[in-house]
């Protein structure tokens, strides 16, 4: 018995073998072992969006717009709301 993760890359298999000119798929993933051999030979372009500098950048972002926004959070010391934005960023891990 096939686990949701294999019949999904099953799916796409039989979606890019169709080959339908008007198709077009989009897959995201975390890099996995059985998720990149599946889905490689299928490409014809990917991005790889770990360990990218954008993806910290927006992350540091959004933290930050929660902190300075938040009503309970505006109240912090503004060391307090850099150590949140600062840690949460860097053990976000790209996700």
């Amino acid at each position: 018995m096939p686990s949701p993760r294999e019949q999904v890359l099953d799916l796409v298999k039989v979606l890019v073998g169709l080959c339908l000119p008007n198709l077009h798929v989009c897959v995201t993933s975390r890099p996995e072992i059985d998720i990149r051999d599946a889905l490689e030979p299928l490409t014809s372009l990917r991005v790889s969006l770990h360990d990218q500098t954008g993806q910290r950048k927006d992350i540091i972002e959004y933290v930050s717009s929660v902190v300075y926004s938040d009503t309970k959070m505006r109240r912090w010391r503004e060391e307090d709301k850099r150590l949140v934005v600062e840690t949460l960023s860097e053990r976000a891990d790209g996700m």
